[in-house]
């Protein structure tokens, strides 16, 4: 049979048509596959990745989120969150302890790839730098002496409220109409050192390390105040890094999704966790 000269030409571009797709098919697409996340060499992921260590801030003064153990070295629940993210990027952990008023620097100047240190999520702090998903959940109380009449927010009039510095802490008492005057200190430990000498009548925190601290002070105790909202406490990043903030947050799912993160929790607080992570609308 005679084949026209238009129909063999249709045939042979059909032809190179199917070839071009069955190589396109086999070749991989620039930035597939695993690891292609870290692919941006500007992200903090890629650079973790190159130097083969985990930059993290810690407050190693608000045990047990993070405090120094007998040998000196970074302890805490923060610390066993971090220690298992670096597991499972192949790294190793290097910590720093840090403030609450030098979280948002030690981010900002690049000094650390990560902060983990009792971060509440706002809309102030989310202008400098980004947050991941919460990864523990608390509201905030009083930690007064056990035989202090302070009961309820309305009994600090005339009172001193111990905060420590770069905290949201005595918003949430302006917020309540608290009148109390309140004094700054630098750290947690600092703080609580005020009220057991009395040099406060109380100290404003997160509930979670306040029931800790009473534990560890018979003489101290925890009022029934819940001062906020639910507090949905976060990582930080540096603002602008899409690429490590979802690397974060996926890890964060993974851990809270096996279990590790409650397991982790009620080991270092003795109790299970008070709150669930999802919100509750």
């Amino acid at each position: 049979m005679k084949v026209s000269k238009r129909f063999r030409g249709i045939t042979a571009a059909l032809t190179v048509a199917a070839a071009t797709l069955a190589v396109s098919a086999c070749t991989p697409i620039a930035g597939g596959g695993p690891g292609a996340a870290g692919g941006d060499s500007t992200s903090a992921l890629a650079q973790i990745q190159q130097r083969g260590t985990l930059k993290v801030a810690d407050c190693l003064s608000f045990a047990p989120f993070g405090f120094k153990n007998d040998q000196g070295q970074p302890d805490g629940y923060d610390i066993d969150i971090a220690n298992a993210m670096a597991k499972d990027l192949g790294v190793k952990l290097e910590v720093t302890d840090t403030t609450s008023a030098n979280r948002i620097p030690n981010l900002q100047t690049g000094k650390v790839d990560l902060v983990i240190c009792n971060f509440t999520r706002n809309g102030e702090r989310a202008k400098q730098i980004e947050f991941t998903d919460p990864y523990v959940v608390a509201s905030q109380a009083l930690l007064v002496k056990k035989d202090s009449t302070i009961n309820t927010v309305q009994d600090l009039e005339g009172k001193t409220v111990a905060a420590v510095k770069g905290s949201t802490n005595t918003d949430v008492l302006k917020k309540v109409g608290s009148s109390a005057k309140t004094q700054d200190y630098d750290s947690s430990a600092a703080a609580i050192l005020a009220v057991q000498q009395g040099q406060a009548d109380a100290f404003i925190e997160d509930t979670n390390f306040l029931a800790y601290q009473a534990k560890l002070d018979n003489t101290l105790r925890v009022t029934k105040d819940q001062l906020v909202p639910l507090e949905y406490n976060a990582m930080g990043i540096k603002q602008g890094d899409q690429v490590w903030l979802n690397w974060v947050n996926q890890f964060l799912f993974r851990y809270n999704a096996s279990g590790e993160n409650a397991k982790a929790y009620q080991e270092r607080f003795g109790v299970k966790q008070q709150y669930p992570l999802n919100p509750q609308y």
